[in-house]
């Protein structure tokens, strides 16, 4: 177990990284069958037939209003992530320009420096003043949360380029553009996405406070409306949702890191 050597076949080591997922079901399922053994009527822990019962309701069958609510609360959803991540990859080029123009290093750094502390959920209120209680405020609260810690990492990892190849460069004659466009961001764009990987938890967390003080449909939203009720076997099926959406969009972009930038995982 604390050997620094150690060497695993592919099969356990699956298997191993599934034991701790088959111990919380076991526990969950534990709990559940001792709470409902003392009181059936008991809200806190569903039992598993009480989560397929919700699950089913949420993801298979119309509500009053003809809608099937699991699948418009992730389009709702889904739409906002959509929006705020193209802000937060074009903020990229704030981060390049800082960490290679002197002028924009000194116009910009402290300032995103600074605006990056400020909590974005003790602005929410003046989000919703400013630009009312509809979509705009949602993705102005992700983006403001998520992207000055993006430029912040973009600006990091190209002050880190390696200067002489970038006078190497300018010796052959390449220009501007060519520099940055060909040279450098190729080379730090990588490094950047896993920063983006690591922060979509962030951005989800923004996007669910949105939601779940002003909205009308969103993931966020029914968790909270539900909330009020107590109604735990539909809560638990949408918390765990959220997670596998976020764990698919971690995955897809380890596995595009991993195929399209192979130098990475060489260095």
């Amino acid at each position: 177990m604390f050997k620094l050597n150690a060497t695993m076949g592919r099969r356990n080591a699956l298997l191993l990284s599934l034991l701790p997922f088959v111990l919380v079901i076991f526990i969950y399922g534990f709990a559940a069958k001792q709470r409902h053994a003392a009181n059936p009527k008991d809200k806190l822990i569903p039992s598993v037939s009480q989560l397929i019962d919700g699950l089913k309701r949420s993801a298979f069958e119309k509500d009053r209003k003809g809608d099937i609510r699991l699948w418009v609360d992730t389009w709702a959803s889904g739409k906002r992530l959509i929006f705020s991540m193209v802000l937060i990859f074009l903020s990229l080029f704030v981060g390049l320009y800082m960490g290679l123009f002197p002028f924009w290093d000194h116009l910009m750094y402290k300032f995103v420096l600074f605006f990056d502390k400020i909590p974005a959920l003790a602005v929410l209120p003046i989000l919703f003043i400013v630009f009312g209680l509809g979509e705009t405020s949602k993705i102005a609260l992700i983006v403001m949360g998520v992207a000055p810690t993006i430029m912040l990492d973009m600006y990091l990892h190209v002050k880190a380029f390696p200067r002489e190849l970038i006078t190497k460069a300018q010796t052959l004659k390449a220009s501007t553009n060519e520099v940055i466009y060909k040279i450098i961001l190729p080379r730090v764009f990588p490094l950047v996405l896993n920063s983006i990987r690591l922060n979509f938890k962030a951005v989800v967390l923004f996007l669910i406070a949105g939601e779940a003080l002003a909205a009308t449909a969103g993931l966020g939203y029914r968790i909270f409306v539900v909330r009020r009720y107590i109604a735990m076997e539909i809560i638990i099926p949408y918390v765990i949702w959220i997670s596998l959406l976020a764990f698919g969009v971690d995955f897809l972009l380890r596995f595009w890191i991993k195929k399209r930038y192979i130098w990475l995982n060489k260095a």
